[in-house]
């Protein structure tokens, strides 16, 4: 997903020429072209990132387009204040593209985990929340919103599904339609999510962009059963479903990454199978709560 971001980027600096880039000392040898060829709208600011975002606020109030990327601790934690103030309050256009993902940095320790992103931002008024399962995805959906007037936030991933359809910001697509349960999945969670039911009685909603919530489609295929799948903090979304439903009757039940730190090393795939994110493990979870 990384070397489509860059490509996407490239690409839509050389057929818009507002559009300027912030590296915060990551992917720099990445977008070596854009210092290349635009060397007046790429700059790579280093480790400071409430500084960056607060110039990414001031080039947007002077009609620039910026994006601003780093790992997601830094861009979501580290730099909170000033998205909230500079962005979110102001409501100007920005985009904020993280990578590392929950925790596909593992080997690096918590420092570098981020599963806290979608809940803690989406906490922020105005604030957009995309969460892209693919390169293709990526590619589709920051062309759809860079310029649409409000902070996005674009949560990367190392890793990223296989399954190939169209997405449209601010729509969930139906994946499959079923009586028993209503399974709700978002970014590159899907694949797994979805070779856990394929086989089960059941519908298959996957949200890639998380805010504003696609609150319609929910309503449309409502099921009384509904089980979400979450590549983060477990229940962050849980709000907006509470929200579409309102008034209606349903069991709630969450799948997605315990609100704790993650004191183990190792590879995503292993902290997957230790957190019990795995193909098996989910479709064992799904079937008891399916029963």
């Amino acid at each position: 997903m990384r070397k489509q971001f860059v490509t996407t980027i490239q690409d839509t600096m050389s057929q818009d020429d507002n559009l300027c880039l912030l590296l915060g000392d990551i992917s720099v040898f990445g977008f070596q072209k854009c210092f290349k060829e635009f060397p007046e709208r790429t700059y790579n600011i280093g480790i400071l990132e409430q500084a960056t975002i607060g110039l990414a606020s001031g080039m947007s109030k002077a009609n620039m387009i910026p994006v601003v990327h780093t790992i997601a601790p830094f861009i979501v934690e580290r730099a909170l204040e000033q998205l909230k103030v500079d962005f979110g309050y102001q409501n100007v256009n920005g985009n904020f593209i993280s990578i590392g993902n929950s925790y596909d940095y593992a080997g690096l320790g918590c420092t570098h985990h981020c599963p806290s992103d979608v809940v803690t931002l989406s906490a922020i008024p105005n604030m957009q929340i995309i969460s892209p399962g693919s390169s293709y995805e990526f590619d589709s959906l920051f062309k759809q919103t860079y310029n649409n007037g409000s902070p996005t936030y674009f949560r990367l991933s190392e890793y990223e599904h296989n399954l190939n359809f169209e997405v449209t910001f601010g729509k969930a697509n139906v994946i499959k339609e079923g009586t028993q349960a209503l399974v709700i999945c978002y970014g590159n969670m899907l694949e797994p999510v979805y070779e856990a039911v394929k086989d089960l009685d059941v519908t298959l909603l996957y949200y890639s962009t998380i805010v504003p919530f696609d609150a319609e489609t929910l309503k449309n295929h409502f099921v009384d059963n509904i089980i979400v799948c979450e590549p983060f903090y477990e229940g962050s979304t849980n709000y907006f479903i509470n929200k579409a439903l309102e008034g209606l009757s349903y069991k709630l039940s969450n799948i997605g990454i315990p609100r704790e730190f993650l004191l183990s090393y190792g590879k995503k795939h292993q902290i997957d199978d230790l957190l019990e994110l795995d193909v098996n493990s989910i479709k064992n979870k799904i079937n008891k709560l399916v029963q």
